[in-house]
């Protein structure tokens, strides 16, 4: 998918979500827990474990969670409650018999490893996040240098054959392959999920492959955060309004 063709999304809620029939896919930073500077900061919250412990009972087990961190982060932040998981933009998935499939890692990511370290040295402020098979730079405590840290992460880009993934005050290296919307299309092709509506929940540029895949489906995607051009079929404004929603749904 082409960011270029993304439309200005509709400015306003879902509906309520029915859970008879649908399969939800939730991104996790920005989507189920806020952004933060420093991506260990984000910890397990009692309210969201519980709220996805009784949103997996009442969708018998069409429940996805579909992020950007690696595979071990996302269990430990939800307490391992969802067992089907694409993680590291779909790399890593999980499915819903807890069977696990990786992606063989890029043999350049070490040499962008390097690269992004020295870049990061003499600056308190730049982080680099190492998922193993992707690398993120993140430069939200540093954002003059944000510029040079997307140039940096371009060239790479461009010199190793690693996929460059913009997002939200950050730019992702990453072993080509499967994206979100690949996962999901995976995790709807198998049971629980197969036969059900798609809706899918997420903040990032990341997440749009995503919308688009829901919506191919004959679902749809909902964008959480400001109004931005997205093949998102309706908006959020934040986590605490997505918990809502979904609290109302699980009652």
């Amino acid at each position: 998918m082409n960011i270029a063709e993304l439309q200005t999304g509709l400015d306003h809620p879902p509906r309520p979500l029915d859970l008879d029939r649908t399969a939800l896919f939730l991104d996790l930073d920005g989507t189920l827990a806020p952004i933060v500077a420093r991506p260990q900061d984000v910890r397990p919250d009692p309210r969201r474990t519980d709220l996805l412990e009784r949103l997996t009972d009442r969708l018998e087990g069409r429940l996805a969670v579909v992020s950007g961190r690696p595979l071990h982060e996302i269990d430990h932040i939800l307490e391992g409650r969802v067992i089907a998981v694409a993680a590291v933009h779909g790399l890593v998935r999980r499915d819903a018999r807890g069977r696990v499939r990786e992606a063989p890692p890029h043999p350049r990511l070490d040499e962008a490893r390097s690269a992004l370290r020295a870049f990061v040295a003499d600056d308190p402020g730049l982080l680099v996040e190492d998922k193993g098979l992707s690398l993120t730079l993140h430069y939200r405590l540093a954002s003059h240098r944000g510029q040079a840290a997307r140039d940096l992460v371009e060239g790479l880009a461009r010199e190793t054959g690693l996929a460059h993934q913009p997002g939200d005050m950050v730019a992702e290296l990453r072993t080509p392959g499967a994206s979100k919307g690949d996962s999901i299309r995976q995790f709807m092709a198998e049971a629980p999920f197969a036969g059900a509506a798609p809706v899918f929940l997420g903040d990032d540029l990341t997440d749009e492959h995503g919308f688009f895949a829901v919506r191919a489906l004959g679902g749809y995607g909902i964008l959480v955060g400001p109004l931005r051009r997205t093949t998102a079929s309706y908006r959020m404004e934040n986590v605490a309004a997505v918990l809502d929603w979904l609290e109302e749904a699980a009652r």
